[in-house]
């Protein structure tokens, strides 16, 4: 087996075992949690950072909000100054683990291309304290990942997401912007930077309304 793989489920064995004593001592008395058998070395502290780690909070209720099924009106630009292409689709949101994640599928045409269809899972890292997420769709063989930050407001999302880009074969970071607009009313606006002139440009607008 691969070294990162078994260290990886080695680790993800350990902090499973972790959370299921934490979450048997969240009902257990007072005595019952002076009992519990810590694994060796550990301290109370540590597993409660650990259970703090694992438990959904308000920004993961602020990611909830998407959940339901939303129209988008899509406009794209290939390159800059380009005349825009226009299409219509939809994007549908589900809670994933309890609330700690959302899972986004988009429908849609794209033009001169066909068909779309895409998929993110988006969450919030108590730990990293930024939401993540991660993109892969029917028109490419990559997965994009991107980290986020909410506005003191609360209303606007920029995420950052890396890839690469299939003209010049780069690593290469595109800027996404998510802006509430209205109660069931939202718009994305993606950046990125054109592989010829190597200037960032606006790529993508989507204008979405909850159904």
């Amino acid at each position: 087996m691969n070294t990162k793989i078994l260290a990886a489920s080695f680790g993800s064995l350990i902090l499973g075992s972790a959370l299921a004593v934490a979450a048997t001592s969240t009902d257990a008395s007072s005595s019952d949690q002076a009992q519990m058998q810590l694994p060796p070395g550990w301290t109370m502290e540590d597993m409660q950072a650990v259970m703090e780690a694992g438990t959904p909070g308000k920004m993961h209720e602020r990611l909830a909000k998407d959940v339901g099924t939303w129209d988008c009106e899509t406009t794209m630009w290939m390159v800059p100054d380009s005349e825009p292409m226009k299409s219509s689709g939809t994007a549908t949101y589900t809670a994933l683990m309890d609330g700690r994640f959302v899972k986004c599928e988009m429908d849609g045409e794209m033009p001169g291309m066909g068909p779309y269809h895409g998929l993110g899972i988006a969450g919030y890292d108590n730990v990293s304290k930024e939401f993540v997420s991660n993109w892969l769709d029917n028109h490419g063989t990559g997965i994009m990942n991107g980290t986020g930050e909410l506005s003191s407001d609360g209303k606007t999302l920029t995420w950052e997401y890396t890839g690469n880009c299939p003209v010049t074969k780069q690593p290469i970071v595109m800027r996404e912007v998510e802006t509430v607009t209205g109660p069931n009313t939202k718009t994305m606006e993606m950046f990125g930077e054109d592989p010829k002139s190597g200037k960032e440009f606006k790529m993508m607008h989507i204008e979405f309304t909850k159904q």
